[in-house]
């Protein structure tokens, strides 16, 4: 039987998301408290416009969309990465307590050091991430060792929440305790990109530009370990340098996205399950769709927030758990 799945399938799927991705974008532009018709956002896209107009689009909403575009990429292909490594459907930065660990570091790195450089902000959220998502793996193991391809879905996916939860209710502690006007600066821990500016946007790119095609060149890799491990060793494949590798990426994929958009909840699991749907389990399609289905997600997300009830602004991440969470609990009672 010939698999559904080819590359001109997935070609077609990529060329039609990101046409859509665009759209919402031009569209994403426009939408606030203050509405921007089409035609003048495109006007101030093509060097034309009033001034005002010009401000609107390009400083206060454009450095938005690109965050969000950034950052759910990075989400998205940091769950695919870590499904692909942990060969368990369930893995994703936000249930594994990648994020969670990341959010945590970022705010005492922040009250630790208020006058820090924002490049160091990254660096902070990758070593937090890193520390939740090693304490995931040590209270899911089973006696006598952990395997990352043998951990049991369900196992992981209950302990991964159980430390969210834990090491969210440290962050909301410290947040209460914080000195006046910090919460007003952590806010985009919550789930948001509300505020975001040339200053974020220039924070996140750079990790993105390297990251992201750190990932893509990481597909073959990811099918290998997804045949076994005495296939892949038989293959060539050292396995374990190989997964922490991959790892390696993943986390830190994350860890710069939590540091642009704060914790957004169900990305890295519902943009890789949709992406699998549409172009199959292959990672040299799997990975690039999987990130337009994350950026997609989040620009929506975002612009519904802002969109829907101005001037107040309802968090991004929200929306997406609303969308994820059901899809969190079919995969969960799946698994079982």
């Amino acid at each position: 039987m010939v698999s559904p799945y080819t590359s001109r399938r997935a070609l077609l799927i990529g060329l039609g998301l990101a046409g859509v991705t665009l759209l919402v974008g031009v569209l994403a532009l426009g939408l606030g408290a203050v509405r921007t018709p089409a035609p003048d956002v495109l006007r101030v896209l093509t060097g034309g416009g009033d001034d005002l107009t010009r401000q609107l689009v390009l400083e206060l909403r454009a450095p938005r969309v690109l965050v969000s575009l950034l950052c759910g990429a990075m989400f998205a292909a940091s769950g695919a990465v870590m499904q692909g490594v942990i060969r368990n459907p369930l893995a994703s930065p936000d249930l594994i307590g990648v994020g969670a660990g990341a959010g945590l570091a970022v705010t005492f790195f922040l009250l630790a050091w208020p006058g820090a450089p924002v490049g160091g902000l990254p660096w902070a959220a990758l070593a937090g991430a890193w520390g939740g998502f090693g304490l995931v793996l040590l209270l899911a193991r089973e006696w006598g060792g952990v395997r990352l391809n043998s951990l049991h879905p369900v196992r992981l996916a209950l302990v991964g929440v159980a430390v969210a939860a834990a090491l969210g209710a440290v962050q909301q502690l410290v947040l209460v305790r914080a000195p006046d006007g910090l919460g007003t600066a952590l806010s985009f821990l919550t789930g948001t990109v509300y505020g975001a500016d040339a200053t974020r946007v220039a924070r996140v790119l750079p990790w993105a530009l390297v990251l992201l095609p750190a990932a893509l060149l990481l597909s073959r890799t990811l099918d290998v370990l997804n045949l076994g491990e005495d296939l892949a060793t038989s293959l060539g494949t050292r396995v374990n340098p190989a997964r922490l590798l991959a790892l390696g990426v993943g986390v830190a994929l994350a860890a710069a996205a939590v540091t642009g958009a704060g914790i957004l909840g169900f990305v890295g699991l519902l943009a890789p399950h949709l992406a699998r749907l549409l172009v199959g389990a292959r990672h040299a399609r799997l990975l690039p769709v999987s990130m337009l289905v994350g950026a997609l997600l989040v620009l929506a997300a975002d612009t519904l927030g802002r969109s829907l009830l101005p001037p107040v602004e309802v968090p991004a991440g929200i929306f997406t758990t609303l969308v994820g969470a059901p899809y969190f609990l079919y995969l969960l009672r799946r698994s079982v």
